[in-house]
């Protein structure tokens, strides 16, 4: 079986994660210029995939190349090739900002290939690795024709709107999002600040928290907490905003800065992640994590900006640097530089 398939890209986590995302905004690109499938739970039903028991069975009339995202999928690989003698090369994309656990260290000096998100996830590797950014798809995330039409939809406020979205819980720093806006909504009136997110388990009580600090405040008509939307949904509320904030104390590489520019909305970020190489001073501004001062100090002047311009800005730079297209390419580039 699987005589047209020159690459498996294996999702070993059935929870949607942000490797999850990436994996099935890719493949279908790829898919375009080269022989590839994904294997594992949780996949859309369009994607092109293979059931993962298929994987012990893949002839052996050609060279594969597995590409593994995460510590299972490595080690799964090497199982492949090593016990049931697949011919694969193995090829690990890393986007981790921390220094490997022995065991991972292990896993990545087994691989053939490493790729690294970025510069700063580069130099957490102890081996070579070639460096591709994430990129964003810059058709589905773009500007909307009539902002005040769809906010109109969203049933969102006229004015300034400031948001800050994804998962909410503390190592992405919704609550220094949060208190900054609390701070600073009292002297700028018609802003208005949406955070909108995830917060599942133990992350309940810390949201259930901000809530309450919020109309503790007195601004729960200033500081709302939409309901999450689903991700085809997402980039509607993007595009009704003026500026976005990215707080998080860290971050592996982090997609919302690029998801916000290419909606053209200019920001404020942490120096975390990817994010020193995404926001460059034409549209954003950069700040250090877990400064709540810096942070809200960095808001407040964003708020004097030429929005628009800079929002123009940003929208130009997603589709100059950081269109998936080039990021899919230069993965495939990869693909058959290791199966030459």
């Amino acid at each position: 079986m699987g005589g047209m398939i020159e690459v498996v890209a294996p999702n070993l986590k059935r929870r949607l994660s942000g490797v999850t995302a990436t994996v099935v905004r890719l493949i279908p690109l790829q898919a375009r210029l080269i022989g590839i499938v994904a294997t594992g739970p949780g996949l859309p039903a369009g994607l092109p995939h293979i059931p993962l028991i298929s994987c012990l069975w893949l002839s052996r009339d050609r060279l594969r190349v597995w590409h593994a995202r995460r510590n299972t999928e490595m080690l799964l690989g090497l199982v492949l090739k090593g016990l049931f003698r697949r011919r694969l090369k193995l090829l690990f994309t890393s986007a981790s900002q921390r220094r490997h656990t022995g065991y991972t260290k292990w896993l990545i000096g087994k691989m053939d290939r490493v790729i690294a998100t970025s510069d700063r996830t580069a130099g957490y590797l102890e081996r070579p690795s070639t460096v591709i950014m994430h990129g964003i798809d810059t058709e589905s995330f773009s500007p909307s024709p009539d902002r005040a039409a769809l906010r109109a939809r969203l049933g969102l406020p006229e004015g300034v709107l400031v948001g800050c979205y994804g998962r909410i819980r503390p190592s992405k720093g919704t609550d220094h999002f949060v208190r900054a806006m609390i701070r600073l909504l009292p002297d700028h009136p018609g802003v208005t600040a949406l955070v909108m997110g995830r917060a599942v388990g133990k992350f309940r009580d810390f949201y259930e928290g901000l809530v309450a600090e919020v109309q503790a405040a007195g601004l729960s008509d200033r500081i709302l907490f939409p309901p999450e939307v689903p991700v085809d949904q997402v980039a509607d509320w993007y595009r009704a905003l003026d500026l976005y904030v990215a707080p998080q104390r860290w971050e592996g590489f982090g997609l919302t800065p690029l998801e916000a520019m290419a909606c053209g909305v200019p920001l404020v970020a942490t120096r975390t992640g990817a994010f020193e190489s995404l926001v460059v001073p034409e549209v954003g501004a950069l700040v250090p994590p877990d400064d709540l001062p810096a942070l809200t100090e960095a808001i407040a002047a964003a708020l004097t900006w030429p929005l628009a311009e800079k929002g123009a800005a940003a929208r130009a730079r997603a589709l100059s640097h950081h269109r998936i297209e080039d990021e899919a390419a230069a993965i495939v580039r990869i693909y058959r530089e290791m199966l030459a």
